[in-house]
């Protein structure tokens, strides 16, 4: 007998004669909803004036940025070619297939939208989307685990799952769980902390962190996750479509929180040495 924790969780959450509403679905609506609920309250503890609208606003923009983009990431990065011999199925959302990477520049592009129709600053929208948007990766990776997708490799590890059908009957690496965890709660965690500050940080500081953060912990779990079958490995067998598409995102990082810091520390460095009278006046 095999050792490991069986995946045993049915993808639909209910069915309403023919309507059936499965898992994902609802990760999704639970993640926009209190992504909304996070930005409007940090909007509010920076003393941004935004309101109920505008929130709105931002929100349907950026969802359909997410989804557009996330769509057409899969089909374009891990597609494989069959999607341009029948372009319909791009639009076969059914069929399941959505990617971060694609997700993150169709929301930084609607941002752009949202940014002009409510006044504010892109780089102030892009912070609050940041700290909201690991809520929406913890439930989007549950719902992945739920599924029984993007499963990693094996292991002989306690806490293995066994997912059955094309992933086999050898217990592996949950790293839906694993991303839930680094990419949802972690990310979450620090970027509230950071943003307890009043007045906010400099522009730019939470995208930063994020894409640096972010970037890391996919880099790390793509280690023991096993590679989309239609891909595989791009080099050897250690690098993974998903680790060329997060390392970018860690240097656009850096470079964000050095644009964001790096212009206050002449200006702080000039009131640190006024107070301790280096300055003559």
């Amino acid at each position: 007998m095999l050792n490991g924790i069986y995946h045993a969780i049915d993808p639909v959450a209910f069915a309403v004669g023919p309507l059936t509403v499965r898992w994902y679905g609802i990760a999704y609506l639970i993640g926009f909803a209190l992504a909304a609920l996070v930005l409007y309250k940090v909007a509010k503890h920076w003393k941004l004036t935004l309101d109920g609208d505008d929130v709105s606003t931002i929100m349907i923009c950026v969802i359909i940025g997410i989804l557009v983009g996330a769509r057409l990431g899969y089909c374009l990065f891990y597609g494989a070619g069959e999607y341009l011999e029948d372009p319909l199925r791009i639009f076969a959302f059914n069929q399941g297939g959505m990617s971060f990477h694609g997700g993150l520049i169709g929301a930084l592009l609607s941002g752009i939208v949202a940014a002009k129709i409510t006044g504010v600053p892109y780089l102030t929208l892009a912070d609050l989307g940041a700290i909201a948007a690991p809520l929406g990766l913890f439930f989007g990776r549950c719902a992945n685990f739920i599924n029984g997708e993007l499963w990693g490799s094996p292991t002989d590890l306690p806490w293995g799952v066994v997912f059955g059908g094309a992933a086999g009957d050898m217990p592996r690496h949950p790293t839906q769980l694993y991303e839930a965890l680094l990419e949802g709660i972690v990310i979450f965690a620090v970027l509230m902390l950071l943003a307890r500050r009043t007045p906010p940080r400099p522009r730019g500081t939470f995208i930063g962190a994020f894409f640096v953060l972010y970037g890391a912990f996919r880099i790390l779990v793509e280690f023991v996750r096993q590679p989309d079958a239609q891909l595989g490995y791009l080099f050897g067998d250690w690098l993974t479509m998903g680790q060329v598409l997060s390392l970018p995102l860690i240097l656009i990082g850096i470079a964000l929180l050095i644009f964001a810091h790096g212009k206050k520390l002449p200006e702080e460095g000039a009131r640190k040495r006024e107070r301790d009278g280096s300055i003559s006046q």
